[in-house]
């Protein structure tokens, strides 16, 4: 009888162990259902240190951020209004607007991330006061950042743009030059090397940042920063935007890169060379 009692006794158990078991599995499984994922398309391994203390918070919101890497910029908003990602955020809206008028993409603007300073740096003079007519100073070729380096000329006073100037100004747009100064167009990764050989030069931020060249070491520091066609942002498929449970999922992950932790990545890891702007607009509120 005391065998049998234990034998019961013992099932009992077992069976209290199976069930407690069964239940833990049972919890783990919806809580890997209840994570959602999110990809989000970049170009370049610096978006994964710009992201991670979003990636971070959104964890422990039951969001899994995904970043997808893309090694072209001709890529994302083609996988972003086929399905392939949910948001990618590579591109200023300059870019976006180029991009939806030329391929009918239906994507939009959801948030704002930075901008990057294309500053003017010399090794030859040490203040654009220095620079004298004849001088040559090299501009990225491309239509976005050559219309965006004109303007920054124009903000440094070098020269004087047309008023009606278009958003990407060409030479073509120069009313006059304030100091004769010859505007070379040189490709955009080039443009560091060629330091030696001009006067000065107006270098994208991430080349300068390869090169090694330091915002404190350029003679003028762009100022043309509160024009929003030039600001980053997060992107969306229109689309996705008349869903609320989506609507919801963007907002957080938008507030999750808009935080103290992504600026301190900003200023201790890149010094300088990310600003962060427009993070007081709500765009999926608009």
């Amino acid at each position: 009888m005391n065998i049998k009692r234990l034998l019961l006794s013992t099932l009992s158990l077992s069976l209290i162990g199976a069930s407690l078991t069964g239940c833990g599995e049972q919890k783990a499984s919806v809580s890997a259902e209840s994570t959602q994922v999110v990809k989000l398309g970049v170009v370049g391994s610096i978006y994964d240190e710009l992201w991670k203390p979003a990636q971070e918070q959104l964890k422990s919101e039951g969001i899994e951020l995904e970043i997808v890497q893309f090694s072209d910029y001709a890529t994302p908003n083609n996988a972003l209004n086929s399905g392939e990602i949910d948001l990618n955020a590579f591109q200023h809206q300059i870019y976006l607007d180029t991009e939806v008028e030329s391929y009918g993409y239906d994507v939009q603007s959801i948030g704002y991330t930075f901008i990057i300073p294309l500053n003017l740096y010399s090794n030859k003079v040490s203040s654009v006061e220095e620079i004298k007519d004849g001088d040559i100073v090299a501009i990225p070729n491309d239509v976005t950042n050559g219309g965006r380096a004109l303007k920054v000329l124009e903000a440094a006073g070098l020269i004087t743009l047309k008023a009606d100037a278009t958003n990407s100004p060409t030479k073509d747009d120069i009313e006059s030059y304030n100091v004769k100064i010859v505007i070379k167009e040189l490709a955009a990764n080039t443009i560091p090397s060629a330091l030696p050989d001009v006067t000065a030069a107006i270098v994208n931020g991430n080349y300068a940042l390869d090169f090694g060249l330091k915002t404190e070491e350029a003679i003028y520091k762009d100022s043309v920063l509160e024009d929003s066609i030039y600001w980053n942002l997060i992107a969306a498929r229109t689309s996705d935007l008349s869903d609320p449970t989506k609507v919801e999922t963007y907002e957080k992950v938008v507030e999750a890169f808009q935080t103290e932790a992504t600026e301190k990545v900003f200023t201790d890891n890149y010094g300088g060379y990310f600003i962060k702007v427009g993070w007081d607009e709500n765009l999926l509120q608009k």
